[in-house]
């Protein structure tokens, strides 16, 4: 605990400030940080200017804008290597105009990478920003560079781009770049061998033309030196020949989507309202949202209602301290695993080995680096996230997994209206055997992949998509009749049918069968998923690559 009179850290309390809400807000934020630093010098104006700058690198992250992302992360790591001592500011002039370079370089990734749009698709554009709160409309285009002893592979890469809406430009290594609007990927695809010095110049290159693509090398050795030597040229991603091309649409399909996440929510039990007033103003500034409490008597109602993601307690509180709280909480299932990270003016070497004994995951220092303090709780809530995800979720495609589609489809038949429609639909990739047996297991999880991304695309979100086991998915439409089912799984089918899979050889084209069941015909998830599949079995029978509808007996 430390006194309300003693400063938590150097810099002002204004809980007025708001989270930016889109990259054009956090750039006229670290703008005007900046200028207001360089014009008067303090150390906590750095620190607030230090804050904009990890902000807007995390939104980077959040908006699968790597490449934007890297180039500020080099003007963070900038940063942050003068966030010092108190005495060392103002930073010289040569140590400013550095870092106006770096901000310069920033600023002109971002005015690049957003790609031009016509007055009429800008309109739309605003309008979806202003309803969605999404505030970048991502590059759709790929450059490939490769080698003409490539061209197989080349093409059938071509044809799954532009199949998912991408559009592609292509050069040789050493040739000229393509016009236009820089690429949101480029990828380099070399003859097979090692990759000679004109190569890596080739990617410096476009390197320095496109600072905010991301750029894979497909194709690199599974050895740390190429990599390593690849990286240092500019590559971001490198797929090793036995991946390749396996992985790279996965990438890149990643790149364009938008995930709203929900809200990190941390627990703050501190005592202290200097304390709790800079905690919550520096989490609001990275959109982590918090509950403070006063009183660590209150924990447990508190975790009941506000359910966070993360405890971040002061290690000293009235009536106990942060060991005996820990304890408590980790002799409680629904507690065990939740991230706890301790905040303590004191340096109490044996207390901060039982506390992490006991399940603790770091302790900060007061007074704390609000940089640090949030890289720490969010990657914290990251991780423990994941672990819970990883439970529900299958790895191959982020799909829910079999045990989480059932239970989920349980839970949509119990809250089914008396006269509401329900249509359920197994799907199985036809010959997935002969795949795997002709073409090598990556290219079969190939297929699957693709499969998952078109059905992910093609339906809504309020749709259910499982990966129900091996080549198999189960798919919920509430509210669609069997009839409107059938339909929309056929277009799914047909379209399927003509995605070419990329591979090193060249590509290859794969079907699906699928049969569908409806409620209220069938009342139970259990049902419904029998009947599906018995359905599916007969459009295997029939010859595959169709759908067909439940008949009861």
């Amino acid at each position: 605990m430390i006194s309300d009179n003693v400063p938590l850290f150097l810099f002002p309390i204004d809980m007025t400030a708001l989270p930016p809400s889109s990259i054009e807000d956090r750039i006229e934020v670290l703008k005007t940080r900046w200028e207001l630093y360089v014009a008067e010098g303090l150390f906590e104006q750095f620190i607030e200017f230090a804050v904009a700058v990890n902000s807007l690198a995390e939104h980077f992250n959040r908006m699968r804008l790597p490449g934007l992302m890297r180039i500020c992360e080099g003007l963070e790591n900038a940063v942050l290597a003068h966030l010092g001592k108190q005495s060392s500011h103002p930073i010289g002039d040569r140590d400013v105009l550095a870092l106006q370079r770096q901000m310069d370089t920033l600023f002109g990734a971002v005015a690049s990478a957003k790609p031009h749009v016509p007055d009429p698709e800008r309109r739309a554009e605003d309008q979806a920003s202003a309803q969605h709160d999404i505030d970048w409309i991502k590059p759709r285009s790929v450059w490939l560079v490769s080698a003409p002893e490539r061209r197989e592979m080349v093409d059938a890469l071509c044809g799954q781009l532009r199949f998912f809406g991408f559009q592609v430009a292509e050069m040789t290594w050493g040739g000229a770049q393509p016009a236009g609007d820089m690429p949101l990927a480029v990828l380099f695809i070399p003859a097979h061998g090692s990759t000679s010095p004109q190569d890596f110049d080739c990617i410096a290159s476009v390197r320095s033309t496109c600072p905010a693509s991301q750029l894979f090398y497909l194709g690199v050795q599974s050895a740390i030196d190429p990599i390593v030597a690849l990286m240092r040229a500019g590559i971001d991603v490198a797929i090793p020949s036995e991946e390749q091309p396996a992985m790279v649409l996965d990438r890149i399909l990643d790149l364009v989507q938008n995930f709203e996440q929900e809200k990190h929510r941390v627990l703050v039990v501190e005592d202290s309202r200097v304390a709790v007033a800079l905690i919550q103003r520096t989490l609001a500034q990275h959109g982590i949202d918090s509950h403070a409490i006063r009183d660590p008597g209150t924990l447990f109602d508190v975790l009941e209602s506000y359910r966070p993601d993360l405890v971040l307690m002061d290690m000293f509180m009235p009536r106990f301290n942060g060991v005996e709280a820990t304890r408590v909480l980790r002799q409680m299932s629904a507690y065990s695993t939740m991230p706890i990270v301790y905040l303590s003016g004191a340096s109490d070497v044996g207390m901060q080995v039982e506390a992490l004994r006991l399940g603790g995951d770091q302790f900060l220092t007061k007074p704390f680096n609000p940089v640090l303090l949030a890289a720490v709780v969010k990657t914290k809530i990251e991780r423990f996230r994941e672990t819970q995800r990883s439970t529900r979720l299958d790895g191959l495609t982020g799909l829910f997994n079999h045990t989480a589609a059932k239970s989920r489809l349980s839970a949509i038949v119990s809250q089914m209206p008396e006269h509401g429609a329900l249509t359920v639909a197994m799907i199985d990739i036809d010959h997935f055997k002969s795949i795997n047996d002709t073409y090598g297991h990556p290219v079969g999880d190939q297929v699957i992949r693709a499969l998952a991304w078109l059905l992910k695309g093609r339906l809504r979100s309020s749709d259910l998509i499982g990966r129900y086991g091996g080549e198999e998915f189960l798919v919920a439409l509430p509210g669609v009749s069997p009839e409107q089912a059938r339909s929309v799984i056929d277009r799914i089918r047909g379209d399927f049918s003509t995605l070419p899979h990329a591979h090193p050889g060249g590509a290859l084209h794969a079907t699906f069968s699928a049969g569908i069941a409806s409620y209220p015909m069938l009342d139970t998830a259990a049902g419904l998923t029998e009947a599906a599949d018995a359905a599916l079995l007969q459009a295997k029978r029939l010859g595959r690559n169709r759908v067909e509808k439940a008949v009861l007996q």
